[in-house]
């Protein structure tokens, strides 16, 4: 697949021709060392890695990392590295997630446990980790530390995520914790290593940090709205995998406040029976707390938005404010 430019892909539109033409040169730099960093000599492994890297995506994190890049040199060496870092990460997440999810479709494309199996699938998914650390290696301790941190807070949100909220404890606030730990922090790491990679002002690393968990936050809910309201064919994935899987979301979660019987019973446990899945499914397409999702995503993106006054102004902020519309109006 041949990289698009980034604006194409995120629909930011020409903002800057000299900006976007700065990102798609980031954005193709990065496509070639991603398929570079998952080589390996046993040629397997090399397919297996391949798999999700070559389905696409929307490359979200390393955009964020070169787009944060614009407020120091967006051309120092450690820029793409990172960028690639973050998005290899990603994508053994992504290998994991299928696992526990039992998803057999990943952006329109077979999941690596469909087309192989569980074992390849996890081991896949290591591999890739293996191969964010050996680049992480060459930037510097500070980079490691911040890595291990943001895996560390991956693995809590996952944990958080299967144990559940605490007796009596808020499971809306809980949800939004875990959405923080698996997502945001992964985003809020792109933001910091574009910035810092590329020698900016300490308080610039800070701004793209925290901005980068309130986007990542969003773009979760966001993200989440999507598998609900759309279909494969808009998504490339199978809707409505978390509701089948009985993983809760914000809509469940907010509809479960005054669902009837019936709505609760489906909302509360795994639904595997086609019947019950598609019954849920059109429950909540229906029910207002889906209106109450978008609204908290749209908050978390106008708090997002509201950090970027502490940024120069410009181009790259101006890219950085679309973003956050970006990503609570998409459709897949």
């Amino acid at each position: 697949m041949s990289p698009q430019p980034a604006g194409s892909v995120l629909g930011l539109g020409v903002l800057d021709q000299d900006l976007e033409a700065r990102l798609v040169a980031g954005m193709a730099s990065v496509e070639i060392a991603l398929r570079d960093a998952v080589r390996s000599d046993y040629p397997f492994v090399t397919e297996a890695s391949r798999h999700l890297v070559e389905a696409g995506g929307k490359r979200f994190r390393p955009l964020l990392v070169l787009l944060a890049a614009q407020f120091g040199d967006p051309q120092a060496p450690g820029v793409v590295p990172s960028a690639v870092v973050v998005e290899l990460t990603h994508l053994a997440t992504l290998y994991h997630d299928d696992v526990m999810d039992e998803a057999d479709l990943r952006r329109g494309a077979a999941s690596a446990n469909a087309r192989w199996d569980n074992t390849v699938a996890i081991l896949t998914g290591d591999f890739l980790f293996a191969k964010a650390s050996d680049l992480l290696a060459d930037l510097g301790p500070e980079a490691v530390r911040i890595q291990a941190r943001t895996f560390e807070r991956l693995c809590t949100g996952q944990i958080r995520e299967t144990v559940g909220p605490d007796e009596g404890a808020d499971p809306v606030a809980h949800h939004l914790r875990v959405l923080a730990d698996k997502t945001g922090s992964l985003i809020a790491t792109s933001g910091r290593f574009g910035a810092m990679m590329s020698g900016a002002d300490p308080r610039i690393v800070e701004t793209m940090t925290v901005f980068g968990e309130k986007i990542g936050v969003a773009f979760q809910l966001a993200d989440d709205i999507v598998d609900i309201t759309s279909d494969s064919s808009d998504s490339g994935k199978t809707p409505g995998t978390d509701l089948r899987e009985g993983v809760p979301t914000l809509a469940a979660l907010i509809a479960l406040s005054d669902a009837d019987p019936r709505l609760r019973d489906l909302l509360t446990r795994p639904l595997p029976d086609d019947r019950e899945h598609a019954e849920a499914l059109h429950a909540l397409r229906e029910h207002p707390a889906l209106l109450e999702a978008r609204s908290e995503a749209r908050r978390w993106a106008d708090e997002a938005r509201a950090v970027l006054s502490d940024l120069p102004e410009g181009s790259a902020r101006q890219a950085l404010e679309v973003l956050c519309d970006y990503v609570v109006t998409r459709t897949g």
